[in-house]
């Protein structure tokens, strides 16, 4: 296996990583802004108010979007399988 492969199997894991936990984290960071303008707005300055909806939002998300993570991962995984039964 030549650097340059290796490389590209470096570059392939960062985007599967970034494709499979971008939806959870966009999720995060959406409710995140949403409760701090609402704390924003009615001056309610609770620091433990953003844990439990924040958690149940993501929890949801990964309920939802679990199905495209594993085909993603199970893909490149496939590829990677395949790139060392090669050598």
């Amino acid at each position: 296996m030549t650097g340059a492969e290796v490389l590209d199997i470096g570059r392939e894991a960062i985007w599967t990583l970034l494709y499979v936990v971008a939806p959870t984290m966009i999720v995060g960071l959406v409710v995140g802004v949403t409760i701090a303008l609402v704390q924003a707005l009615t001056q309610v300055q609770e620091m433990t108010l953003v844990f439990v909806p924040k958690i149940l939002a993501i929890f949801i998300a990964l309920l939802l979007t679990l199905p495209l993570m594993g085909q993603v991962m199970n893909a490149f995984m496939i590829r990677v399988v395949g790139l060392i039964a090669q050598t």
